[in-house]
This record gives C-alpha cells, sequence and structure tokens, in this order.
C-alpha cells in the first residue's frame, strides 16, 4: 500500500471516484498498446494527486495502465488537456 493511502481513503474520493468511472463507463481512457485490459476500475490523476481531486483532471483507468503510468507528473511531457465530458 502505498503511504498516500495509509489512512485509508475517505468518502469523498469514494464519491468522486465512483462519478469518474460512471462518467467514462467504466471504459479505460489512457489505453495504453499492449497494457490496456479496458475495463476501468481505477481512477487516474493525470496532472498528479499533487494538484488535487479536480474531476476534469481524473480519468477512469484500468489497473494495468494506472500502475504503468504511475505519477504523470514524473513523466517527460506530463498531460496538461482537461477532461470535459461531464
Amino acid at each position: 500500500m502505498s503511504r498516500d493511502w495509509s489512512k485509508g481513503s475517505t468518502r469523498e474520493w469514494r464519491l468522486l471516484r465512483a462519478a469518474v468511472l460512471a462518467r467514462d463507463r467504466h471504459r479505460c481512457q489512457l489505453k495504453i498498446v499492449g497494457t490496456c485490459i479496458g475495463t476501468a476500475t481505477h481512477a487516474h490523476h493525470v496532472r498528479g494527486k499533487a494538484a488535487g481531486d479536480d474531476p476534469r483532471y481524473i480519468v477512469a483507468a484500468c489497473p494495468p495502465c494506472n500502475l504503468k503510468v504511475g505519477d504523470p507528473m514524473k513523466a517527460p511531457d506530463p498531460p496538461a488537456i482537461p477532461i470535459t465530458k461531464w
């Protein structure tokens, strides 16, 4: 378990995660070729958790894609486009 979750999730996070998964119809939005399994069960912060829990910057992701990307702010070219399909 990462240290970010050492105290567990909050009710607010669980509701936001459920809303993001519903918005994206439980389909992985990262779609990494050779990794993606399609069905999303994770909510991925496209700007990293340090940017906060703004739903415009959180997408549904399958576990393999979410774990492969990790913290997007450590990537050489972090994404900057918000998700606005509410």
